[in-house]
């Protein structure tokens, strides 16, 4: 595997982690065992079946949990810790034949990528949650799982251009995440005329 192609699927791995890492699990696993894309360093150990078959397991599940309003935000709030930490194993196993700085910087960027993604997920799907039909909801996961199918070919055709779209999405997702957050404190800051009339009620218990 050339550089690019690696790069390319560090990038398109992580990124794609932070959506649905039991997915991305399952389809490096299968990968390896079919000969569908070329792994490096240490990855080929997600192709032992035991891995596959717990993987498997675990996307059934996400499946339906990520298709549930509000308790799709649960299980993304769960994995707030799961799928960077996944994101940054794949990182690290692809690195293993890397001297340690390297590796370790490899594995840094991977699950930053994959906290980046997720974080732009789950706070998109609470969004959505807002709204009390559950038809955008399962619309938005389904598009995410295609997603992360799409990536992963890509990955195997065009590395360079999954590269591109991962770093355009981390751009985005500034963006988006920043926007969001004024959005909320927005929604949670004290009102100025409740504060007028707290400093308003202030001198008339005193004077009491």
């Amino acid at each position: 595997m050339d550089n690019i192609q690696t790069i390319g699927l560090l990038a398109g791995g992580s990124w794609a982690s932070g959506i649905n890492v039991y997915m991305t699990v399952t389809i490096l696993g299968l990968s390896q065992r079919f000969g569908w894309i070329e792994l490096p360093g240490s990855l080929d150990t997600l192709g032992h079946p035991l891995v596959i078959t717990a993987a498997i397991v675990l996307t059934v599940i996400e499946f339906v949990a990520d298709k549930v309003p509000y308790v799709d935000s649960v299980w993304d709030s769960v994995h707030t810790f799961i799928r960077p930490v996944g994101g940054a194993l794949i990182g690290y196993l692809a690195a293993s034949e890397l001297a340690a700085p390297l590796q370790t910087v490899v594995t840094l960027a991977a699950g930053t990528v994959a906290l980046d993604s997720h974080l732009t997920k789950a706070t998109s799907r609470a969004v959505i949650n807002a709204s009390p039909e559950p038809v955008t909801n399962t619309t938005a996961s389904v598009v995410e799982d295609v997603s992360v199918i799409g990536a992963f070919y890509l990955i195997a055709t065009h590395p360079l251009v999954i590269t591109i779209l991962v770093i355009l999405f981390i751009l985005f997702s500034i963006w988006f995440l920043k926007t969001m957050f004024r959005f909320v404190r927005k929604i949670f800051a004290p009102r100025k005329s409740d504060q007028t009339q707290e400093r308003e009620q202030v001198p008339q218990n005193e004077n009491i």
